[in-house]
C-alpha cells in the first residue's frame, strides 16, 4: 500500500499500488483531468523534467468557461508523457519521492496555472496539499493550556457546513459548545433546498472540507442527496451529532455588560423557550437560508391554487399534466425547469432578466471510473486538481471581473478580457437557441459578465425553452397575481394550476429573523439599517464574542468556494476565542476605526467590479444600492488576514 501524505480525512484511506498494464494506464488516461496530471506526476516522482514549456496551459483560454487550456496536440502529448511517468513509477513499485522542496512546488504550482509570482500562494498551497503531514488550518491551541480553569462555552446557530466546520475546530480545541439546528438534520441549505434537478455550481474537490476530502465523488457536480450525506458523514465522522440540538430555533441573543456573556434564548420542538449561557456566538446561518418571495407583486398571496418556493419545494404537489407558472430564472429555476418540464401539460416561465450561461458539458455527469482509478491511485492528483479548480475559479479568474477605466462596453462589459467572456457566452447562447432567434434575443444578457451570478449549462435549460410545452414570458413583468392566476404587463391573465416561486433569496437581511442586542442594548439590525457590514465578514463593533460566519461581504461570484471562506473565517473565530482566553480576558470587541477602515476599502474594490459597476438588478445589492455580499479582492488575502487575529485591532474586555 502507498501511505497518502498529510491525508488527515476520514474518508480517504490508503492509495492502492499500480498494477494496470500499459494498454489499461493508457485508457484510463483518456478519462483524466489533464491540467492537474504533469504537476501531480512532478509532484509524486520528482520528476521536474515532466514540466516542458510547450505543455503548460494557456493562461487567457484558462480563464474561459468550458476550456482546459489546451489544444489538442498537447493535450495527446501531455497523455502520452503521463503515461511514461506513470509505468515508470508503477515499475518502481509505486513509491513516491520525498516531498519536494519549496522552490520545487513552486516550479511546480507556477506550471499549472501558467503563471508566475505564486510564491505567496504557496503556504496556502501547502495547506491545501497538506503534503507535510498535518492539518494545518486546525487550532494551534487547547483550553487546557490556555485557561483551564475558565468556564467558556460557545452556542453555534446553524448545522450547514460552516456550523459543522465551526464545531470542529471548537472540539479540537477543548472548547464547550453546542449547535442550534432549527431543522430537524443537518446540511443547512443541502438539507432545505430539495427541489428537482438541485446541485452544487462547484465542483465537488473545491466545495469540500480541505480535512474531509474524498476520493470517490459519484459526480462532478454533486446534486443535493450527495451534498446532504457528505454533511452528515462529516458530522459522524467528527462526533459531532451528539452536539447537535435539533428542531430548535433561535429567537433572541443578548450580550450582558455586566457578566460579559450572552443569553440566547431559543424555542425547542416541544415549542418551550430556554435560555442559554454563552460566552461567545458563532453565527453560522449563512446567505442563503431566508426565501425571497415577490410580495411586491400586487395580489401576491391571492392565489387559491398551490403555490410554494423552490427552496420549500412541496412534493404534496402533482404537477403532473397541470398548467405551471415559474417566477423567476435564476440558478435554481434553470435548474428544476427542466427536471419539470417534461411532467407538466404547459409550463409558463417568467423572466425579469436573463443570465449568464456558462457552457459546462459535464455538469450533470457521474465521475468517470478511470478518473476516480487516478484518484484512488496516484497519490497527490485529486489534491492537485484541488488546487487547480482552488486557482481557476479563484484568483485566476478575477481579472476577468474587473473593471478597465480605459474600457468603453456599452454597459455590456467592462473589459476587454471580460468582453472576450461576454462574447464566448454570447456564442453559446446562439448556438442553442439556433432556429429560435426569439429565445435567442431574450436570454441574451445585455450587461457585463459577473454582475450577476453565471449560471452552469449543458445545454438542459435551452432544450427546456425550446419544448412545445414550455413558453417563456420576457421582459414585460408581472401586473397582478390573481386567485386563478397571473396578470401579464399586457393585462392578459393566465390561469394556472400551480405557482412555483423562483425568486431567491433574502440574502441581504443578515440574521434575521433573530433579535441581537449588544454592549448597551443596541440592537444588530437597527445598527445595520439594512446596511450589513462587518470586518473580515466575522466582527462588528459594539458586539464582543459574536461571530459571524458567511457574513457580510464573505460570499464570491467567479472566485473561490464558500466552504474555503467559512474554513477561514473558522480558524478566524478561533483565534479571537484563543486571544481572549490566553490573555485573561472574557471578551473581545473590534475597534471601530478597523472595522469601518476596511469596509470603506471593500466598497471601493466592490465598485471596480463588474458586480459593483453594472446596474442590473442582483441580490449581490441591498435596497441602499451597496454590495453587501461580495468579496471583491483575491482568495489569498482572505487567506493571509484570517490566519490569526492581530491584537491591536481589538479592545480586550473583562
Amino acid at each position: 500500500m502507498v501511505d497518502v501524505a498529510g491525508s488527515g480525512s476520514p474518508f480517504i484511506g490508503e492509495v492502492e499500488p499500480i498494477t494496470a498494464s500499459d494498454d489499461e494506464l493508457r485508457a484510463i488516461l483518456r478519462d483524466a483531468e489533464l491540467p492537474p496530471l504533469l504537476p501531480a506526476l512532478a509532484y509524486l516522482t520528482g520528476d521536474l523534467s515532466l514540466l516542458r514549456d510547450d505543455l503548460a496551459p494557456d493562461a487567457l483560454l484558462l480563464a474561459m468557461p468550458g476550456s482546459d487550456g489546451f489544444t489538442d496536440d498537447q493535450r495527446g502529448a501531455i497523455r502520452e508523457l503521463a503515461l511514461e511517468a506513470l509505468v515508470r513509477f508503477r515499475d518502481g513499485g509505486s513509491r513516491p519521492a520525498p516531498a519536494p522542496n519549496d522552490d520545487d512546488v513552486l516550479r511546480i504550482m507556477e506550471f499549472a496555472v501558467s503563471g508566475s509570482g505564486m510564491a505567496p500562494y504557496l503556504p496556502l498551497l501547502e495547506e491545501e496539499l497538506a503534503h507535510r503531514g498535518e492539518d494545518r488550518r486546525g487550532p494551534t491551541w487547547h483550553k487546557d493550556d490556555l485557561a483551564p480553569d475558565v468556564p467558556f462555552r460557545v452556542v453555534v446557530i446553524g448545522a450547514g457546513l460552516s456550523g459543522l466546520a465551526a464545531g470542529h475546530r471548537l472540539q479540537q480545541a477543548g472548547v464547550d459548545f453546542v449547535i442550534v439546528e432549527k431543522s430537524d438534520d443537518v446540511g443547512g441549505t443541502w438539507h432545505d433546498n430539495r427541489y428537482p434537478g438541485c446541485r452544487v455550481d462547484n465542483p465537488n474537490h473545491n466545495y469540500s472540507f480541505s480535512f474531509a476530502q474524498r476520493h470517490d465523488w459519484p459526480y462532478h457536480y454533486s446534486p443535493q442527496p450527495v451534498l446532504h450525506r457528505y454533511a452528515q458523514d462529516c458530522a459522524e465522522a467528527f462526533g459531532l451529532m451528539d452536539r447537535i440540538r435539533f428542531r430548535t430555533e433561535v429567537l433572541s441573543a443578548v450580550w450582558s455588560d455586566d457578566d460579559l456573556r450572552w443569553t440566547v434564548t431559543v424555542r425547542g420542538p416541544d415549542g418551550a423557550e430556554e435560555q442559554l449561557v454563552a460566552d461567545a456566538v458563532i453565527s453560522a446561518v449563512g446567505q442563503l437560508n431566508r426565501p425571497n418571495y415577490p410580495t411586491s407583486i400586487p395580489g401576491f398571496g391571492s392565489f387559491e391554487g398551490p403555490a410554494f418556493h423552490s427552496a420549500r419545494w412541496d412534493d404534496t404537489v402533482d404537477l403532473a399534466g397541470k398548467r405551471v407558472a415559474v417566477i423567476g430564472t435564476g440558478a435554481s429555476a434553470m435548474q428544476f425547469v427542466p427536471e419539470i418540464a417534461p411532467v407538466v401539460g404547459e409550463l409558463l416561465v417568467f423572466q425579469r432578466t436573463p443570465a449568464w450561461m456558462g457552457p459546462t458539458p459535464d455538469y450533470h455527469d457521474p465521475v468517470p471510473e478511470n478518473l476516480r482509478w487516478l484518484y484512488q491511485h496516484v497519490p497527490g492528483y485529486a489534491e492537485w486538481h484541488r488546487f487547480f479548480i482552488f486557482w481557476r475559479m479563484g484568483d485566476g479568474a478575477i481579472a476577468g471581473v474587473e473593471v478597465d477605466p480605459e474600457w468603453d462596453g456599452g454597459g455590456e462589459s467592462v473589459s476587454p478580457i471580460n468582453e472576450l467572456m461576454r462574447q464566448m457566452m454570447a456564442a453559446y447562447i446562439a448556438e442553442q437557441f439556433d432556429g429560435r432567434p426569439d429565445l435567442a434575443e431574450a436570454c441574451t444578457p445585455h450587461y457585463p459578465p459577473g454582475a450577476k451570478r453565471i449560471i452552469r449549462d449543458n445545454g438542459v435549460w435551452p432544450a427546456a425553452l425550446r419544448r412545445d410545452n414550455v413558453r417563456l414570458l420576457d421582459g414585460g413583468g408581472i401586473r397582478a397575481i390573481t386567485p386563478k392566476g397571473i396578470v401579464t404587463a399586457d393585462g392578459t391573465e393566465e390561469v394556472v394550476d400551480v405557482i412555483v416561486y423562483g425568486t431567491g433569496f433574502a440574502a441581504s437581511e443578515f440574521l434575521t429573523p433573530m433579535v441581537v442586542e449588544g454592549r448597551g442594548g443596541i440592537d444588530l439590525h437597527e445598527h445595520w439599517g439594512g446596511d450589513a457590514r462587518a470586518y473580515l465578514g466575522v466582527t462588528v463593533p459594539g458586539f464582543p464574542n459574536l461571530f459571524c460566519l458567511y457574513g457580510p461581504n464573505t460570499n464570491i461570484v467567479v472566485n473561490g468556494s464558500i466552504v474555503y471562506f467559512s474554513e477561514c473565517g473558522v480558524r478566524y473565530i478561533l483565534g479571537l476565542i484563543g486571544l481572549a482566553l490566553g490573555s485573561g480576558a472574557r471578551a473581545v470587541d473590534v475597534r471601530k476605526d478597523v472595522h469601518d477602515e476596511f469596509n470603506e476599502r471593500c466598497d471601493r474594490e466592490n465598485d471596480r467590479m463588474s458586480w459593483g459597476a453594472a446596474h442590473v438588478n442582483s441580490w449581490y445589492k441591498n435596497r441602499h444600492g451597496r454590495v453587501a455580499q461580495n468579496w471583491p479582492f483575491t482568495l489569498l488575502e482572505y487567506w493571509q488576514r484570517t490566519l490569526a487575529p492581530v491584537p491591536e485591532e481589538y479592545d480586550l474586555l473583562g
